[in-house]
């Protein structure tokens, strides 16, 4: 098998839409067309008020099916957090708080307010497991996220099956930790994320045929992970196994 190496590509700049907007605050419901993307302004004026925290949000609660990024000026700055919802576009401004964040995903996707509130407490534990895992307490993680899992939140199950799955590599508990990488695909089947924690599995169990097909698959999801430090720490890693299998 071929071997993984990063090169280089061209950065793609998101542009701002503009075509005959509809205008809305936060507490509105947007028009009954289905949302694919979303994306969130990350220009400084915005950032100050709290954007990357909505993004943040916004991409831990959105279902698999829609699409969460960033981009530049909406051209609505002092009125921000800003996002744009696509089709539309649909502008959405002071979205400055996961509970305006889990209402906006409320009206603009299928699901009951209440399901929403469920994600809300998933997303809490789910900040509480990455608080346990940033001081290598795994097991403590493994445990908060399985909670999450258990409230069956509306949203960013996907995600949560993804982190535990991280947290149980840790903890060296691969069989599982592949179970949960598998669940997470089959909810978002391009999630890069979790190719990339497949990846992680499968060094951990020293296969790294299979490593070098998921980081493969991730790189081939979103090239710009070639930039990523620890993108490349990982590929680095791979390759000098691979040398030495060979």
């Amino acid at each position: 098998m071929g071997m993984l190496f990063l090169g280089t590509s061209s950065h793609t700049t998101i542009q701002s839409p503009h075509p005959k907007p509809v205008r809305a605050n936060a507490s509105e419901t947007p028009p009954p067309q289905k949302i694919k993307e979303i994306r969130v302004c990350l220009h400084r004026i915005c950032s100050r008020k709290g954007s990357i925290e909505t993004l943040q949000v916004l991409t831990d609660l959105a279902p698999p099916d829609l699409t969460v990024k960033s981009c530049g000026c909406l051209g609505k700055c002092g009125i921000g957090p800003n996002v744009v919802l696509l089709p539309g576009p649909v502008f959405v401004s002071h979205l400055g708080t996961a509970a305006k964040a889990a209402k906006l995903l409320s009206d603009a996707c299928e699901g009951e307010v209440g399901s929403w509130s469920k994600s809300l407490e998933a997303l809490a534990l789910k900040r509480r497991a990455e608080a346990q895992m940033e001081v290598d307490n795994f097991s403590e993680a493994e445990g908060l996220l399985s909670q999450a899992i258990e409230l069956k939140p509306h949203g960013g199950i996907h995600v949560l099956y993804k982190d535990r799955a991280a947290a149980r590599i840790a903890i060296g508990d691969v069989s599982n930790a592949l179970e949960d990488v598998k669940e997470a695909l089959t909810l978002a089947p391009n999630y890069t994320e979790a190719y990339i924690v497949q990846g992680d599995a499968f060094m951990a169990i020293e296969q790294f045929d299979g490593a070098e097909e998921s980081y493969s698959k991730a790189l081939e999801l979103d090239p710009s992970k070639r930039r990523s430090k620890s993108f490349k720490v990982r590929i680095a890693k791979l390759q000098e196994k691979l040398i030495i299998t060979q």
